[in-house]
């Protein structure tokens, strides 16, 4: 496999760094998506040139059980950085906006997993259907059996109750911003503002009021980060286990393409919005995208 050395000993240190910030993890994650798209090569090389046989399916078990492993180590890192700024999570500077517009508490939503598996079963089934009337096998996505159906509407109803667990949390999370506490103390800062007779005591020590009451905050959605980031990759796992091995090469194919596809698109339509914006300020219009 020829990945970059050096991206993989940077990712290896920043995961264990002792001051991770934000910008460190945007590092880390253009690195995990370089890495990404390497995977991708040879997840199309290995479905191009694979043959119905027990030895090829072997041969794929190592490469599955890597690409498996390079999501682990994403969430491994994510994990340690939200510790130290679980805030940054939910506004990640290391994606584009389109991205952004979908994510579900910091991520993609776990039954999106289950939905990628639909979509690209039912392409290469209306690609094949021509062999699979005439009684061939295709291998791939296309080719699920009953067993395979029933275990993956089992974990879709399942994980749709976990779903609606964590939502019901997050929204919990949201509101606690206009809780009690959070009232109480947002009115003395203001009182102490408008009369501007707070003394240096009085400052620091609604300082300190602040910053812990938001740290009680933060403490909530960390731990929330982590239960879907958690559901997000035994998801992933669940539909892999399921799939026999080429097809879970087909499917780790599929969801490489989507992600890498809509950063790319996301990253291009953020620079022709700046570039649209700029232009149209230089005309004396104002253009919002």
């Amino acid at each position: 496999m020829s990945l970059n050395p050096n991206s993989t000993a940077f990712m290896a240190q920043a995961m264990h760094s002792e001051t991770p910030q934000r910008e460190t993890f945007h590092k880390f994650f253009e690195c995990w998506i370089c890495e990404q798209n390497t995977y991708l090569e040879e997840l199309v090389s290995a479905a191009n040139n694979h043959s119905d046989n027990q030895h090829d399916d072997a041969v794929l078990i190592p490469l599955i059980s890597r690409v498996v492993k390079h999501y682990e180590r994403y969430y491994q890192a994510k994990s340690t950085w939200e510790k130290h700024d679980a805030y940054s999570m939910f506004t990640p500077t290391w994606r584009s906006k389109l991205e952004d517009a979908f994510l579900w508490i910091g991520g993609w939503r776990p039954t999106l997993a289950i939905h990628l598996l639909y979509s690209k079963s039912g392409i290469q089934l209306e690609a094949k259907i021509g062999d699979l009337i005439r009684g061939l096998t295709t291998g791939d996505l296309g080719d699920l059996n009953q067993d395979q159906i029933k275990r993956i509407d089992e974990l879709q109803k399942k994980t749709i109750r976990e779903e609606r667990f964590l939502s019901e949390k997050y929204a919990k999370q949201q509101e606690s911003v206009a809780d009690r506490s959070m009232v109480e103390l947002s009115n003395a800062v203001s009182e102490m503002i408008r009369s501007d007779n707070g003394t240096e005591n009085d400052i620091e020590e609604n300082e300190k009021l602040v910053g812990s009451t938001l740290d009680a905050k933060k403490d909530g959605l960390e731990e929330l980060l982590h239960m879907a980031d958690d559901l997000r990759l035994e998801t992933l796992k669940a539909v892999i286990d399921i799939l026999k091995p080429i097809q879970a090469v087909h499917y780790l194919q599929a969801a490489a393409e989507l992600h890498l596809r809509l950063h790319d698109w996301g990253k291009k339509r953020d620079a022709n919005g700046v570039t649209t914006a700029a232009h149209s300020r230089g005309n004396g219009v104002e253009v919002t995208t």
